[in-house]
């Protein structure tokens, strides 16, 4: 599913509630945001992989986590599990079909806050072609000012699950790959600056971002 659709989505599915006055809009840093992957290998060890370059949106008030919205497009043709037969393998035909279903979609339907850092996120996530609610256990790692530049506000977490490939009509290879699949997702998002109550929020928080008028000759690069 598209970014822009699962926006629409976002906007007219029943009982998302309107976002906060004090929300601020994120989005996600697709070269520090990662999704991790282990799954069981013949029963002898399991294998991990990561898939890179995730994009996606989010609203976010710290003060308010069910006001919440988040909606994130993982790219599965950028899987890897450090070897490019088995990467091959992976995304056949007969196993994510990486070119029938190129990416799978998470978007949030509620949020139900544990603590200031912790919260489960409930949505659906589209894979495979197939829909189904999942539940992320979020932790909240730090809200802050980049320390590099741009030096734009940052969000940042870290996301747990567990789903059965099954569940996603993803059964071939049983003898040799297991059915749990634990997710690790890490998370960094970037505010956007578009005026109003975000660029408020800017402007009357301690870490705001500084607009430096001149770029240090010794100007760092972000890993």
């Amino acid at each position: 599913m598209p970014v822009r659709l699962g926006a629409l989505l976002l906007l007219l599915s029943p009982g998302i509630p309107p976002a906060s006055a004090a929300s601020a809009s994120y989005e996600l840093d697709p070269v520090h945001t990662r999704v991790l992957f282990a799954v069981q290998h013949a029963g002898f060890s399991h294998a991990l992989g990561t898939v890179s370059g995730s994009s996606g949106q989010l609203r976010f008030d710290p003060d308010d986590w069910s006001t919440a919205r988040l909606e994130v497009s993982v790219p599965l043709q950028h899987l890897d599990l450090g070897n490019e037969k088995w990467n091959q393998a992976v995304r056949a035909g007969n196993l994510l079909d990486t070119e029938q279903f190129p990416a799978a979609t998470f978007i949030s339907t509620r949020i139900e806050p544990i603590d200031p850092q912790h919260a489960s996120v409930y949505g659906t996530l589209t894979l495979h072609g197939v829909s189904k609610e999942v539940k992320l256990d979020v932790t909240l790692n730090a809200l802050k000012r980049h320390p590099l530049p741009p030096f734009r506000r940052t969000a940042g977490f870290s996301a747990t699950t567990v789903l059965s490939r099954a569940d996603f009509g993803i059964d071939a290879w049983k003898s040799v790959i297991g059915d749990r699949v634990e997710l690790r997702l890490e998370v960094e998002a970037t505010r956007t600056r578009k005026g109003g109550a975000d660029e408020a929020m800017d402007n009357n928080n301690d870490d705001s971002e500084p607009t430096p008028t001149t770029k240090p000759s010794t100007e760092p690069t972000t890993p």
